[in-house]
């Protein structure tokens, strides 16, 4: 009778054992089976939320010009008067075009208000700057500034050829 009791533990242990092996082999042969520690390559059984990436924040007037200002400088040749005067004018009605815009009124609301900025700044401008150099800056405006760079090497090559 004890030899049946023990035969039937022995089979119950056996029986036990191989379902457990069976379930470890199904996820990669344990803790540290052939994909690595918790043999699930590292992913999370978790499910984890998509953050959306964040828009990219728009610009201040101020990032703006700033960015802009090495170049205008290099293209009219600005003296440090001329660059603060340029800077503080282009700054103050960039944050103005800026609100327009936040505002989103009707095209034609828009399309004055624009105008209404440009000529104050232009007035300003125009007190600001000596004559010839905002002649070069509404020239650089009209022909954009990459433009009036190449002007510029131009005429720079051309000088010294002749020199």
């Amino acid at each position: 009778m004890k030899t049946k009791y023990v035969g039937l533990l022995l089979f119950l242990c056996l029986f036990s054992f191989a379902a457990e092996l069976s379930a470890q082999y199904g996820y990669g042969g344990g803790a540290y089976g052939r994909r690595g520690l918790g043999g699930r390559q590292g992913r999370s059984t978790i499910p984890q939320a998509q953050s959306a990436p964040e828009p990219p924040k728009p610009k201040t007037a101020e990032e703006i010009v700033d960015e802009a200002m090495p170049n205008i400088t290099e293209v009219l040749e600005l003296n440090d008067f001329e660059v603060a005067v340029l800077g503080a004018i282009l700054k103050k009605y960039t944050q103005e075009r800026i609100e327009m815009q936040i505002l989103k009124l009707s095209p034609e609301k828009t399309r004055e208000g624009y105008e209404s900025i440009r000529k104050r700044q232009d007035e300003e401008l125009k007190a600001g700057l000596p004559p010839e150099k905002y002649e070069a800056f509404v020239k650089m405006q009209s022909d954009g500034i990459q433009q009036s760079k190449r002007e510029k090497k131009k005429e720079k090559r051309k000088n010294k050829k002749q020199q």
